[in-house]
C-alpha cells in the first residue's frame, strides 16, 4: 500500500470510530422516574453533595412562584438539566459546506423549544465575562466512539425542581455513548458556589425515526392571584412547614433527606440513623414504572 493509500485508510478508521448521534430520540424513564415525571418532593436533597448555602436556598423555595411570577413560567431548563425532563430530542448535524466535515451537533428539545450547539471544530470557549445563557457554551471532543462535551457560561438555574440551586459559576461535562438504538448520556456537574464535590447523573434515550417534533409555544398568564406586584413566594429560614414530609412519607431519617456528599455513597446506609417514623408498607409512588409504563401510582399499601 502506498503512502496515500495508508492516509486514506487511517482517515476511514478515524471516522468509523465516531458514533452517529444524529436522529430523533425519546427519553426512557427506567432511572429516577418519580423525580423526572411527577417531580421531587420539597426538602428531598438525598444524594446531592450540597453545601449550607444550597440547603438554605432549597428550604426557602416555594413552588407557587412558578404560578405567580411570570418570569418563571416560560423559563427553560438549564443545559445541565434539559435532558432530565420528559421532552423528546432531535439531534441534527452542522456540516461545513466546503469541506463537508462535521462542525457541530445541534440539539432541540420539545419542551420550551430548548436548543444547544455542541461545537466539534476545536474553537475555544468565550472569555469569562461573556454572555451566559440557559444552554451555555458547549464544545466536544472524541475519545473513539465516546463524545465528551464540556459546557460553560450557564445562567443560574436549578439542580432539581424542588428549589435546589445551581449557580452561574457551574460547569458540566457530558459523555455520550451509543449502543445500537440506545443513547446514554452521563453528566458530571461542578459548582463551586453550591456543591462540595461534583455531582453525577445519567439518562438514556431510544432512537425513534418515526418521531416528528412540533412547536411548543409558552404564554405567560396570571394563574394565581397575588397580593402585590412585587410578591415572590418564599419561606423565611426556619418557617418552611413541608421539609419533614418526605422523611415521614417514606419512613426515612430526617438527616438523610437533608443531603450532603455523604448521602451519595452506598456506605452511608450502614451509619444512617434510624428513622423517626419507620414504615412497614410503601405509602407513596409505590408502582412507578411497573409493566414498562411511565406511570407513577400513588396507591398506598404496596410492599
Amino acid at each position: 500500500m502506498g503512502r496515500m493509500g495508508m492516509i486514506v485508510a487511517v482517515s476511514a478508521v478515524t471516522v468509523f470510530g465516531q458514533a452517529d448521534f444524529v436522529g430523533q430520540w425519546v427519553p426512557l424513564f427506567h432511572e429516577d422516574l418519580p423525580e423526572r415525571l411527577p417531580g421531587p418532593e420539597l426538602g428531598d436533597y438525598m444524594g446531592f453533595p450540597l453545601n449550607e448555602a444550597a440547603r438554605l436556598r432549597g428550604d426557602s423555595y416555594d413552588p407557587d412562584r412558578i404560578s405567580i411570577v411570570p418570569e418563571y413560567q416560560c423559563r427553560p431548563h438549564g443545559g445541565d438539566y434539559a435532558m432530565r425532563g420528559l421532552a423528546n430530542m432531535r439531534v441534527d448535524p452542522i456540516i461545513d459546506p466546503v469541506t463537508q466535515r462535521l462542525v457541530a451537533l445541534h440539539t432541540r428539545m420539545n419542551f420550551q423549544e430548548m436548543e444547544r450547539t455542541l461545537w466539534l471544530d476545536g474553537r475555544p470557549h468565550p472569555a469569562e465575562m461573556s454572555a451566559h445563557t440557559f444552554s451555555g457554551f458547549s464544545t466536544g471532543t472524541w475519545d473513539r466512539n465516546v463524545l465528551n462535551i464540556y459546557t460553560t457560561h450557564l445562567k443560574e438555574s436549578y439542580l432539581r425542581r424542588n428549589g435546589l440551586p445551581r449557580s452561574d459559576k457551574a460547569t458540566f461535562t457530558e459523555h455520550w455513548v451509543r449502543h445500537g438504538n440506545y443513547l446514554t448520556v452521563v453528566t458530571n456537574i461542578a459548582d463551586p458556589a453550591f456543591l462540595t464535590e461534583s455531582f453525577v447523573r445519567s439518562q438514556t434515550w431510544e432512537l425513534d425515526p418515526r418521531q416528528r417534533m412540533g412547536r411548543d409555544i409558552c404564554e405567560y398568564g396570571a394563574e394565581v392571584p397575588k397580593s402585590r406586584a412585587d410578591y415572590v413566594p418564599a419561606h423565611f429560614p426556619g418557617t418552611n412547614p413541608f421539609l419533614h414530609e418526605v422523611a415521614d412519607e417514606y419512613g426515612l431519617p430526617y438527616e438523610a433527606v437533608r443531603g450532603g456528599a455523604m448521602t451519595a455513597y452506598p456506605e452511608y446506609r450502614k451509619k444512617m440513623p434510624k428513622p423517626e417514623h419507620p414504615l412497614e408498607l410503601c405509602q407513596l409512588y409505590c408502582a412507578c414504572g411497573q409493566g414498562g409504563t411511565n406511570a407513577c401510582q400513588r396507591d398506598p399499601g404496596k410492599r
